[in-house]
């Protein structure tokens, strides 16, 4: 079933809210690219639009009033008080905010032949190899016994240092190409680079003093962030490619950026929340931690973090009731907003072409997601299927419906199942990625803009 590239079906004054929300799109990338800093930049353009922390909130809440929740820096749930009860379910767009990355782990500088080195851990699903010899920045945050909190973010500024891990050079590579590609680089040599310059001489204690190197990088370290090397310990330090979001492409029709998985469908779900003004069910935006490695944890999906929220407000709308906070999830309409794997003509072996999400032809659902045998998968019903349908045909939405890759290829998951734990109607949606999980993604800016608009429509239209 062929479907319709959008790019043919704008007008002038599509094409240019394209490129505003696109625009809008990479600075929220630039200004995201760690957890902590997406939920930041969210509650600061929440604050923009009159949403309330809901830890604030005194007395009751009614049609119209805006709120938010944020549980541990790291996740966040929005919501805009529909005309009908709660109980009777809300519209809800989820994405998550972590992306493929390097983490410093607790104890990690150390000097090896007067070079210096952070000790890593990746997360996520990563191709090892695809990490070394790019320029790296150090994100996140450290935390002082004190309570004091230092942010962290070098390599971004033009004028700031860049990090990197090194790879053996091509002369003497010979037994390391012969490894397999998920061997060619050994996880406990994704170590970053960070340091070779020694103490000065009137620095040292004395002049035989070991890790001198070690000892200036911490000196650093000191001047800027007051921290000792204890202070690693509690810190959450995050390494990412360095640089801005860029235009792809001769006819500047594609995003070159880091993170696009899956923050392509949450900045868009969030612009989405922001400029619904008014539905008929509550609207809900929920931007989650730890999906790439399960959605485990307190800030991750499995938490009750959300469940939790959604009693606050029954609580605060319709009066303290477990039976209507079980009622108001299981009559909820969820888009599990998560990206699909675009059709690459380079490697047209894994894909099955009529199944398969293309660049620049929309919105991509996907029925089920899991491997092989569905294993793992949300499968959404028909029924719900033609209740998304008509949203998204009744704003012109371009869409398509598609699956990740050949049967018997491999798979994924989303937060998708354990949202549909609660009864509720869930499907998986989001935008095609070339090169997912890659340090750099491509995306279609029609298909960011075709997000965007599928989003608004799921929510004024369910």
């Amino acid at each position: 079933m062929e479907r319709r590239n959008a790019w043919k079906t704008y007008t002038q004054e599509q094409l240019k809210e394209l490129d505003q929300i696109n625009d809008r799109y990479k600075i929220c990338l630039d200004e995201g690219k760690t957890e902590r800093e997406c939920i930041r930049l969210t509650v600061k353009e929440l604050e923009k639009q009159g949403y309330r922390n809901l830890n604030d909130i005194k007395g009751s809440l009614k049609t119209g009033d805006k709120v938010y929740a944020v549980c541990m820096g790291k996740s966040i749930a929005m919501f805009r008080i529909g005309k009908e009860p709660l109980e009777n379910g809300m519209n809800i767009l989820g994405a998550h905010i972590d992306s493929p990355r390097i983490d410093v782990k607790q104890n990690p500088l150390y000097e090896n032949e007067e070079l210096a080195y952070l000790d890593t851990h990746y997360y996520g699903g990563i191709k090892k190899y695809q990490w070394v010899t790019l320029p790296l920045a150090l994100h996140g945050v450290i935390v002082k016994t004190d309570g004091t909190v230092q942010e962290v973010s070098i390599g971004e500024k033009e004028e700031d240092p860049v990090f990197v891990v090194t790879d053996l050079l091509i002369h003497l590579a010979g037994k390391q190409m012969e490894k397999k590609a998920s061997a060619v680089i050994d996880g406990e040599k994704l170590d970053l680079l960070i340091g070779s310059r020694p103490l000065e001489k009137e620095e040292r204690l004395d002049e035989s003093e070991k890790e001198a190197v070690k000892a200036n990088v911490m000196r650093i370290l000191t001047d800027y962030y007051d921290m000792e090397e204890e202070d690693f310990l509690s810190a959450e330090l995050e390494i990412v490619p360095a640089g801005k979001a860029r235009d792809c492409g001769i006819d500047r029709s594609m995003i070159l950026a880091y993170g696009q998985d899956d923050r392509v469908c949450a900045f868009t779900s969030l612009f989405a929340m922001l400029d619904v003004k008014e539905a008929v069910r509550t609207s809900c935006c929920i931007l989650v931690d730890k999906e790439e490695i399960g959605s485990v944890g307190a800030t991750g999906m499995h938490s009750r973090f959300f469940e939790n929220v959604v009693a606050e407000l029954v609580a605060l709308t319709e009066g303290e009731s477990e039976l209507k906070v079980r009622r108001a999830l299981q009559n909820s309409r969820m888009l599990s907003s998560d990206v699909s794997a675009a059709y690459d003509p380079m490697y047209a072996e894994a894909f099955e072409k009529r199944s398969a999400a293309f660049f620049g032809k929309g919105l991509v659902f996907n029925k089920f997601t899991g491997a092989r045998g569905k294993s793992g998968s949300n499968d959404a019903n028909a029924e719900y299927l033609a209740e998304i349908r008509r949203a998204m045909n009744t704003e012109d939405i371009s869409y398509q419906f598609a699956e990740l890759g050949k049967v018997d290829i491999g798979g994924g998951g989303t937060i998708a199942y354990i949202m549909a734990n609660y009864g509720m109607e869930v499907i998986d949606s989001g935008v095609a990625v070339l090169s997912m999980h890659a340090p750099w993604e491509v995306t279609s800016k029609a298909d960011v803009y075709e997000a965007y608009r599928g989003y608004k429509s799921f929510l004024r239209n369910i």
